[in-house]
């Protein structure tokens, strides 16, 4: 090797876990689109899961860190600020809360896992104005009450032996175990689901990406009978989105910078305008990977109070210039996209 040479870095395992995520979700993303009926049946949720963990991995390829929470933060931000449908965003927002309890570790362990499920978990009800049994959060729920619960099990035992590898493989075991049950469970959950007689799109979407960790971690393959039998995945399937009504209606996302209160402000006007809206902090004003407080009911310092902060924004409404019009007022909208919920198009 010459003097000018440099070794080669191997890929972070954040990188590889979202790599393996990007190929897995990509491979089901047509199947996830024809099962997709709730919130709306606009058959996206599968490119959106896509195109959100793709965002994520292209985020983090080229970092030199070792710390997993650094990497996740970087790679649920920049991922956020792109994201399409609440799929795609509550995907970041997830990968953003999970980053907080693993900050300064270069690796994953039993506890650690937990831990970030939780926070993760916490962060996604809080950002969802109406959180609704039967879909992605019930799933992240499910893995993350299953982790802790493993993590509890190892109290008491030697610190090298609660965060082995091994415990942590037999943990993430468990969570996506408990992952494939919730989806399997949200057919009965939702009476949108159980009249189609299909498992929510967006929860197969997040098993896929939990089973992907796991096979990272462990260096094995994603299991490939998760998907057999789940109602409305067959290949053999109809495209069951395609025979529900068409909601008349858009979807609005977009970044923005706002200080607390006018954001505590926008999100109850909107809900009083539309659906579905999402709003999480994706950085501080001009500092989108900074940090942010977790949601509109933090609570901040006196010299904290007023500071603009990064937020993105996700709503579903019938009058789609009024709701421009309500976020103009409050900021200056950027990457602001309008699409249609009846046709699925800008």
């Amino acid at each position: 090797m010459t003097r000018d040479e440099t070794p080669s870095r191997s890929p972070s395992r954040v990188h590889q876990w979202l790599e393996l995520a990007e190929t897995v979700v990509g491979n089901a993303s047509d199947r996830m689109d024809a099962m997709n009926i709730f919130p709306v049946p606009d058959g996206d949720t599968g490119s959106n899961l896509y195109g959100t963990v793709r965002a994520a991995r292209a985020a983090v390829a080229e970092s030199t860190t070792e710390d997993v929470g650094v990497l996740l933060a970087t790679a649920g931000r920049a991922a956020l600020d792109q994201a399409r449908g609440n799929s795609g965003t509550l995907l970041a927002v997830m990968l953003i809360g999970m980053s907080e309890p693993l900050n300064g570790h270069e690796r994953l362990a039993a506890p650690t896992l937990a831990a970030a499920l939780e926070r993760a978990r916490t962060s996604c009800w809080a950002a969802l104005s109406d959180p609704q049994d039967g879909t992605m959060l019930t799933v992240l729920g499910s893995a993350a009450q299953a982790a802790g619960e493993y993590a509890a099990g190892l109290q008491g035992q030697p610190e090298d032996q609660a965060m082995s590898r091994r415990e942590l493989g037999a943990a993430l075991d468990a969570v996506v175990e408990a992952a494939w049950q919730a989806v399997v469970q949200t057919e009965g959950q939702l009476p949108a689901l159980t009249e189609a007689n299909v498992v929510d799109a967006g929860g197969v979407g997040l098993m896929l990406i939990l089973d992907s960790l796991r096979a990272t971690v462990m260096g094995t393959r994603i299991d490939p009978g998760l998907l057999d039998g789940l109602h409305g995945f067959s290949a053999s399937a109809p495209h069951i989105h395609a025979d529900r009504e068409s909601t008349v209606g858009y979807e609005l996302m977009c970044s923005i910078d706002l200080d607390p209160l006018t954001a505590a402000t926008l999100r109850f006007e909107l809900n009083e305008m539309g659906d579905s809206v999402i709003m999480s902090p994706v950085g501080s004003a001009g500092d989108p990977a900074g940090t942010a407080p977790q949601d509109l009911g933090t609570e901040h310092r006196e010299d904290e109070a007023d500071a603009p902060v990064r937020w993105r924004l996700h709503v579903h409404v019938d009058d789609h210039e009024a709701a421009e019009a309500l976020v103009r007022k409050a900021g200056s909208p950027e990457n602001l996209v309008i699409t249609s919920l009846q046709h699925g198009t800008p």
